[in-house]
């Protein structure tokens, strides 16, 4: 049978009308209410066209490009990641301050990559449209390349031996919720082997240096994690006892010979400290200082010798870079206040790779010489026509929430308002709910603040990351809507706080700030003009059950689980689809039609009813999209739709 390729507008276009479809057959209220146009992939009801002031506003914002730091290559190149035309693809800079040679050409985006030990080849990954059934790549400088998994499966959680024989992975199929580990040579394709079939979220963590070992990590929800030994040969599984009781583990990978794991945990403490695990006897010692904050990320030089670690201080990173084995401090990298991506030492461990973006700049790569310390600048990725002294600096707050804990949150202020100007505001929730919102490179906050003059707002309500277990386990299950209270306290500071227009608060989120934004609508109503809300859970029950199943267990495990009566009823009382009759304001609703995480079918039903409550209701549904929106034009429709919704609500000119 002969194989048939599509090009991707053909594809495209049987995307948008497979979306289409969807659509019709589950009409989010009235198509027949609803003004309709088409613009490239996405629907647009009841929008209003974009005038041109705006879609020139959009474009000084949306040109930038930022440098994300993948892989250092064989001969001390870099390999990156960057916008080009569309979407993000794989570039190679060879020198400080050098070109970016492209080295991938696809109209969906690479979503990383590494280079495999011993070769000249490196390992990437590609979706399609945003459904995240991701597959593996093999690819050479000279262009080609081989595809290592099977279509239709998702796959993630790469990691390769020293020598770069053997590669293992984690898959996972449709309608399954657990995943199973596959090994291969990358140089022989065909020597593909499923080694272990686990139960739940089962991945690699690491190979020991001799092959012989994989260590496993099963992840039971986003804190809780188990560790295992897996034999590369006999796929013979031996857990691992570790003192303490359970935690989480990130990061984990085999040191000493395979005696000892070191990794990045919450083991005894309510922070997440470097700490080192016997594996003989699961006796846990911490590496990194007894710090109020997390360590976010680490590296180890391939001899073992140098560690590097970075800090995440109230938002903020702090690099630190010393001996593992003596702890002595070595000289340390003196970088902008920003917020780090990476860091990577270079395979003779004499240079460390550091990526990092700031409020004023939208992603670099440094290289920091360990012996020296001296920084180097590898990347200057352009901020198209913004002027980066004109950007904002967001500054630091905190307010006291219902019950007097302190939540922070970081405000962004145009630098071109007038002091004594009476602003509105734009409450942006991140998602997660395990995330957190911090003080990098934020293009939406930065164009917000500058176009409409508004003061953009990003709180960092409990349940967020960054400020230690116990914060972080503050909205779980039942607990789900304290966090909707912050936004409350945060709309009755912002109401005594000169320079803030209480009677002009919008709010605005993606994801499970989606759902922040549907619920802050539903409690405060009455205290905001509108909301906006993009790919957001309408409905607990529905979104737990058609959520994919690979993930399905863990979001269980934070939201709590839906086949339980008492969490269920907690469920039907709190989902916004069945509170939508306290929605009295405008809102704005944004999905990809791709979307594995929350299905398009949540933001249908909610515009549903949202429409059949009389709501002014708009509508976005891109055809080839996911959970987020990757490609630029479709990216630059979005903040142009964005734009005019939040203009209308603040009568802004």
């Amino acid at each position: 049978m002969k194989a048939l390729y599509l090009s991707a507008a053909v594809l495209t276009q049987l995307l948008l009308s497979q979306a289409l479809a969807q659509t019709s057959n589950n009409s989010p209220g009235s198509v027949l209410d609803a003004d309709v146009r088409q613009v490239g992939s996405a629907r647009l009801e009841n929008v209003p066209a974009i005038p041109d002031d705006v879609r020139a506003a959009v474009q000084r914002y949306q040109n930038f490009r930022s440098a994300q730091f993948q892989d250092w290559l064989p001969d001390g190149s870099m390999l990156i990641t960057t916008r080009f035309g569309s979407t993000s693809q794989l570039h190679r800079v060879r020198t400080p301050g050098g070109a970016r040679q492209q080295l991938t050409f696809y109209d969906e985006p690479v979503a990383g990559a590494q280079a495999i030990p011993g070769t000249e080849r490196f390992l990437f990954s590609r979706d399609t449209g945003g459904d995240e059934w991701f597959q593996l790549f093999t690819r050479g400088l000279d262009g080609s390349t081989v595809q290592l998994t099977d279509t239709g499966t998702r796959n993630q959680s790469a990691r390769f031996s020293d020598d770069g024989q053997l590669l293992a992975w984690s898959r996972a199929v449709s309608g399954s919720g657990d995943y199973a580990i596959f090994t291969a040579n990358p140089a022989e394709p065909d020597s593909t082997r499923l080694l272990w079939r686990g139960t739940g979220s089962v991945g690699p963590a690491d190979i020991s240096d001799d092959g012989r070992t994989i260590l496993v990590n099963r992840s039971l929800s986003n804190q809780i994690d188990e560790l295992m030994l897996l034999n590369a040969e006999s796929a013979e599984l031996r857990p691992l006892h570790i003192a303490g009781g359970v935690a989480r583990y990130d990061s984990a990978r085999l040191i000493q010979g395979g005696e000892v794991i070191l990794t990045i945990s919450n083991n005894g403490s309510d922070v997440r400290r470097l700490v080192e695990i016997d594996v003989a006897t699961g006796t846990v010692t911490p590496v990194s200082p007894e710090l109020p904050w997390d360590v976010e990320t680490y590296t180890l030089s391939k001899d073992g010798q140098v560690l590097a670690y970075a800090v995440n201080e109230d938002g903020f990173s702090r690099v630190v870079v010393q001996n593992r084995v003596t702890g002595n401090t070595l000289p340390q990298p003196e970088l902008p206040r920003g917020v780090l991506n990476v860091l990577d030492f270079s395979s003779d461990g004499s240079t460390l790779a550091i990526g990092l973006s700031t409020a004023r700049s939208a992603g670099d790569v440094w290289s920091h010489d360990v012996a020296s310390g001296a920084l180097t600048r590898w990347t200057e990725s352009e901020l198209g026509d913004l002027d980066a002294s004109r950007l904002a600096e967001p500054s630091l707050v905190r307010f006291d929430s219902f019950d007097g804990l302190s939540v922070p949150a970081f405000v962004y202020r145009s630098t071109r308002a007038e002091p004594d100007a009476s602003l509105p505001v734009i409450i942006d929730i991140h998602g997660g709910p395990e995330s957190q919102s911090r003080p990098g490179w934020n293009p939406g906050a930065q164009y917000f603040a500058d176009t409409l003059n508004a003061v953009v707002i990003l709180p960092n309500v409990r349940g967020s990351d960054g400020y230690g277990t116990r914060y972080l386990n503050l909205d779980n299950a039942e607990k789900r809507e304290d966090s909707v209270k912050d936004i409350g306290a945060l709309l009755d500071w912002i109401a005594t706080q000169p320079g803030l227009d209480a009677a002009r608060v919008a709010v605005y989120g993606q994801s499970y700030g989606g759902y922040m934004s549907l619920a802050a609508m539903i409690h405060y109503s009455d205290r905001l003009v509108g909301g906006v809300e993009r790919y957001g859970i309408s409905n607990w029950i529905s979104f737990l059950q058609n959520t994919e199943a690979y993930r399905r267990d863990n979001r269980r495990a934070e939201y709590g689980d839906e086949r339980d009566p008492a969490m269920r009823a907690v469920f039907e009382r709190i989902s916004p689809l069945n509170n939508v009759s306290h929605i009295t304001r405008p809102m704005l609703v944004m999905q990809g039609a791709n979307d594995p995480r929350v299905p398009q079918s949540e933001s249908d039903q909610v515009v549903r009813e949202l429409r059949a409550n009389g709501v002014d209701t708009s509508y976005v549904l891109f055809a080839d999209e996911g959970h987020g929106f990757l490609k630029k034009a479709n990216n630059d429709l979005r903040r142009e739709v964005e734009t005019v919704f939040l203009r209308r609500l603040f009568e802004v000119e």
